[in-house]
């Protein structure tokens, strides 16, 4: 009882659990974004460009590849865990960018989506991608 005790309440960062919990963590929130965000721009990608926010007055054909890259490319090499950290940084810009100047009249129900998705993709960042990445094979060994 006392082992199954100490396994429960493991807090040792390097543990095979940790590394695993960081694959999972990554691959669903990445696919999460993926077909929340990402698909419906990709397949209205006329639609997307002339209806996408301009905050920074950068056109709707910029805006809807930097969208298109923050919310499907990068994931994708968010989920392989390569280049994640290089990765998770227009994903967390675009969100941050969603959260304080295109919701920022919105109200918090609306705010909270893209306040989440920094969140999570800022801790990911601080994180970084385990030892279950392409990272880690790659620059680790």
């Amino acid at each position: 009882m006392k082992s199954l005790i100490r396994r429960v309440l493991n807090t040792e960062i390097g543990s095979p659990r940790a590394d695993l919990g960081i694959l999972v963590y990554r691959i669903l929130l990445s696919l999460s974004l993926i077909n929340t965000h990402g698909m419906k721009k990709l397949l209205d990608i006329q639609g997307t460009i002339e209806h996408i926010p301009d905050p920074l007055g950068l056109g709707g054909v910029f805006n809807t590849a930097m969208a298109l890259l923050s919310n499907i490319v990068c994931p994708i090499f968010i989920i392989l865990g390569l280049g994640t950290r290089l990765a998770i940084l227009p994903v967390v810009g675009t969100t941050l960018l969603g959260f304080f100047v295109v919701h920022a009249a919105d109200p918090w129900a609306v705010r909270d989506v893209p306040f989440m998705y920094s969140l999570a993709f800022g801790f990911l960042l601080y994180l970084g991608p385990g030892k279950y990445s392409l990272d880690d094979r790659l620059f680790n060994r």
